[in-house]
């Protein structure tokens, strides 16, 4: 995907919504006791004891659960919009004229935006309308705050994805409301992806089956991706919140890297243990949800970053946004970087309400033009490794925008980063460093000797032996119970996604 952009200017700065201004689902969150003891033991037996015509049911039943928990109020209206907008494109579907085709496909879209604009841009418009008018001396607008819906952006990609390929004629749309239902609310996924487009899932949706070996290969990716999470994610994640977080600013610069590497390891592992929880879920229960993360830190450029990180984003906005507004083939480069810049900016934008997330889209999409410039070509000649090392340098520097709030804070930061005082090696706990190591590991293993013969086995395995079933239930139960014990002691932790 090769997406150049342009910089963005920096208007004034509005603060990023926190997990406290968010609708969550403390309680049966993946990483949770109540989830992992409780919710999935529950689910699973129920699911795997009804008759298969029920099962579908079952996954409904326990979405709605699994998210009025935590959000009692708006499960109402997602439920609500959900269900008018299976009628809309139904309606779509059945009409013969083209405008009839295309107001219904508008309307379905102005709802969903709608839905979308309202709980997670309101906020951020009126602070900079107020913003305008303190300027200027005006009387600000009244206004009150409203909470961001976990998961708002990936269901409403859902239910954008439908209407489209209906109106594309991609493929026919569902007979039942309840299995539309089911499509945008499927637990495993409704929260924070993987985005799953409805032409790879529809007929799944009616009509799929685990094997034993589907459900041990599932199981195994859950616990995969739960290990992600608790054993690396969080650990970096407490040293990047405690640099990054310190009231009396980052003293030096390798203090000032350290927070940001140390970041960069929690973001990827944080949201691709969840997508392997995801696809780890759907898969003990029939579904091929679509790969999220392909070891992006491994990437030679940023443009191979972004066919790597976050796949089904990249995918998404490529099918859906890039290529209507001509994509590539355009009559003049002016036109091809403006639409690149559209989508990046969006992009970015997607990622939450805060001038900082434009930015770090922005940034992205200037390495993307330079690429296509002449920098890609540069690092095919340095070398493998040197341009694996300035792709992660230049990811890394990225990240600073994305985790602070305002342009003023991620100028401070890298002002260190690059500036500050070198006082010696920064200060850290011994099991840091060891997650930091191993995580480093991890995140470059498929170029490392024999690293893409286990990633095959560790992903794309579909048999096994008798021996190697026993060895991998094995392993997949003695992490799942000492993920569970480290959980206890841990407390509450959500996963950074959930507030896109």
């Amino acid at each position: 995907m090769d997406w150049p952009c342009i910089l963005s200017s920096t208007p004034p700065q509005a603060p990023r919504l926190h997990f406290a201004d968010t609708l969550y689902l403390r309680a049966v969150v993946f990483s949770s006791i109540p989830f992992l003891l409780y919710f999935l033991p529950v689910f699973l037996l129920a699911y795997t004891l009804v008759p298969g015509n029920w099962r579908n049911a079952v996954v409904l039943l326990f979405s709605v659960i699994f998210y009025a928990w935590g959000a009692p109020f708006f499960i109402f209206i997602l439920v609500a919009s959900t269900i008018t907008d299976f009628y809309l494109v139904r309606a779509l579907h059945r009409s013969t004229t083209p405008s009839g085709r295309k107001g219904l496909l508008l309307t379905s879209l102005g709802l969903n935006l709608g839905l979308l604009a309202y709980f997670k841009y309101a906020n951020f418009f009126v602070e900079n309308v107020n913003g305008l008018l303190t300027a200027a001396g005006l009387e600000t607008v009244g206004w009150t705050t409203v909470a961001l819906p976990i998961g708002i952006s990936f269901y409403t990609f859902q239910t954008l994805t439908y209407a489209i390929d209906v109106y594309r004629r991609e493929h026919a749309p569902l007979e039942r409301v309840s299995d539309y239902l089911l499509y945008i609310m499927s637990f495993p996924q409704m929260i924070a992806g993987p985005i799953v487009r409805y032409h790879e899932v529809a007929d799944q949706l009616r009509e799929r089956s685990a094997s034993a070996e589907d459900k041990l290969q599932g199981f195994f990716r859950f616990t995969l991706g739960l290990a992600k999470k608790v054993f690396i994610a969080n650990v970096l994640g407490q040293q990047a919140d405690a640099i990054f977080a310190s009231e009396a600013g980052v003293p030096d610069l390798p203090t000032a890297w350290l927070g940001a590497i140390a970041y960069a390891g929690q973001i990827y592992y944080d949201f691709a243990g969840y997508s392997d929880m995801a696809i780890g879920l759907g898969r003990m229960m029939g579904f091929r949800f679509p790969e999220n993360f392909n070891s992006p830190y491994v990437a030679t450029s940023i443009t191979e970053f972004w066919r790597r990180w976050h796949i089904t984003l990249g995918r998404w906005m490529r099918d859906y946004l890039y290529i209507p507004l001509g994509g590539n083939r355009v009559p003049s480069a002016a036109r091809l970087y403006f639409n690149l810049w559209v989508v990046f900016l969006l992009s970015g934008l997607w990622h939450g309400a805060s001038w900082n997330f434009v930015i770090w889209g922005a940034y992205h999409g200037l390495f993307l033009a330079l690429d296509r410039l002449f920098l890609q070509q540069w690092l095919t000649r340095a070398g493998r490794w040197p341009a694996i090392l300035l792709t992660c340098f230049l990811v890394v520097v990225g990240w600073v925008f994305f985790r602070l709030e305002t342009f003023t804070e991620a100028v401070d930061y890298l002002s260190v980063m690059f500036g500050g005082r070198w006082t010696g090696l920064p200060q850290a706990s011994a099991k840091f460093w060891w997650t930091l190591g191993i995580s480093l590991l991890g995140a470059w293993a498929v170029r490392l000797p024999g690293g893409s013969q286990l990633q095959a086995y560790t992903y794309e395995r579909l048999t096994y032996s008798r021996r190697q079933t026993a060895v991998l239930l094995g392993l997949s139960l003695v992490t799942f119970f000492f993920a569970c014990a480290v959980i206890t002691s841990q407390g509450f932790n959500p996963f950074i996604y959930f507030r896109f």
